[in-house]
């Protein structure tokens, strides 16, 4: 009983030093206009499209980038690992997840090798998301000349940012080569995406213009853990662009911000854009009632909006339920939605008519939209488009889909769950 006063006296005060609207502020964006433009909002296809999100966003497009979807972890680690073992100049990595095993044992060897080689690598971590990282693996690394660095511990005074997570995944090697996506470092990464204990995720490997955006996103989490902001030719050399299958690309890093988000605007503005259909795939689908307000003006004006999402066997229940509290209000709407059976869905990605894609780290929820830091690369380009269709497809065939006729059906407690679990989305 005491313990218990304790702990709501703490969070009491807690609310009270930060401030209870800063703490549960949500997402201002209802709904997208183009006032006395018949047309309505840019569609993906259109080159005001790319403008806007531009603008809205800071993302800049170029030419030049070759993107590669890597799926799960076998097509990820293989990929990964050569590419750091081939490392000549420099190497960063930015993470939030990270768990001892042999995925975190794998990385050491590597990042240890290459460091007593001479080349400069530099570790940043969550102090939240990689806090089961231990002060033996840290210092293995220090000692063979990797640089490591903790991104926002907790104290008692930085409690007001103790919500905004680098939520971030960042790997450059020699300034040329680029990873983003829902990677971690944890053994679940492993495997096929189709069995227990190996998770379902999407990633992408990428040259080009692009890769000096995402160098930048890290020299921006690096210079406020450290003090130090990195520039030259070792982390940014001078990129050409790609001679192969180049396509239209930006580095697309979201911060926190008080009032709408560039993660907000860059939703919305690509539901609205849509025309054809909108497949949205991700781990912890929490969308609130403005975005699925937004999302059913998608559907009711004829868009194909399919959102596939993490079914059973998810890692945070509690997030599940709140997902599922909005799905009354989507299926009547003609969204259609589906729970993926094998294993944990986490990947974070989006493709809007056949061309617009997103691939990154970022949730469809308050969370992700609001409070962290996170990556995404933006793709105009039909071949990209096409594969991450394909994927999509591919996957609904391991997946569930939810009808309206029977999720109605459900139970007294599971309706309470998800009224419950809604009362704290703001915080998840």
């Amino acid at each position: 009983m005491y313990i218990a006063l304790i702990v709501v006296a703490a969070i009491l005060l807690a609310f009270a030093f930060i401030g209870i609207e800063y703490s549960l502020r949500g997402i201002p964006v209802a709904r997208v206009t183009a006032i006395g433009d018949a047309g309505g909002p840019p569609c993906i296809g259109e080159p005001l499209f790319q403008h806007t999100v531009q603008l809205f966003t800071g993302a800049t497009l170029h030419e030049g980038n070759e993107v590669r979807v890597l799926v799960n972890g076998d097509e990820t680690y293989p990929v990964l690992w050569e590419d750091l073992r081939g490392a000549r100049q420099s190497i960063t990595l930015q993470t939030y997840f990270c768990k001892p095993g042999k995925m975190a044992d794998a990385l050491a060897e590597i990042i240890i090798e290459r460091a007593r080689a001479g080349v400069r690598v530099l570790f940043l971590f969550d102090a939240f998301g990689a806090q089961d990282l231990n002060d033996d693996y840290l210092d293995r690394l220090r000692e063979a000349g990797v640089r490591v660095a903790s991104f926002r511990p907790v104290h008692w005074y930085s409690l007001h940012k103790a919500q905004h997570r680098s939520h971030i995944r960042v790997v450059v090697v020699d300034g040329c080569i680029g990873y983003t996506g829902g990677f971690g470092i944890d053994d679940n990464w492993y495997g096929d995406g189709h069995s227990d204990d190996e998770w379902r995720d999407t990633n992408v490997r990428f040259t080009g213009p692009a890769v000096a955006q995402l160098q930048a996103t890290f020299a921006a989490g690096w210079v406020e853990a450290t003090g130090e902001l990195i520039t030259g030719d070792v982390f940014f050399p001078e990129l050409q662009p790609s001679d192969g299958s180049a396509c239209l690309a930006a580095l697309f890093h979201s911060a926190p911000t008080i009032g709408s988000t560039p993660a907000a605007r860059f939703v919305a503005l690509t539901i609205a854009g849509a025309r054809e259909r909108l497949y949205i795939t991700n781990s912890y689908f929490v969308p609130d009632e403005d975005l699925v307000d937004i999302l059913v003006h998608a559907a009711r004006r004829g868009v194909d909006v399919r959102v596939l999402t993490a079914g059973a066997k998810t890692d945070v229940k509690i997030t599940r339920w709140a997902g599922r509290g909005r799905y009354h209000q989507l299926l009547k709407g003609g969204v259609r939605i589906y729970e993926y059976q094998p294993t944990m869905m986490h990947a974070k990605t989006l493709v809007a008519d056949g061309l617009w894609t997103s691939v990154g780290t970022m949730n469809f929820d308050n969370r992700s939209m609001v409070f962290n830091d996170e990556s995404n690369l933006l793709v105009l380009d039909r071949t990209v488009g096409s594969k991450m269709s394909t994927l999509f497809h591919a996957d609904l065939r391991s997946s569930r889909e939810v009808k309206l006729e029977e999720f109605e059906k459900r139970g007294f407690l599971a309706k309470g769950a998800e009224r419950m679990a809604l009362t704290l989305s703001r915080l998840l």
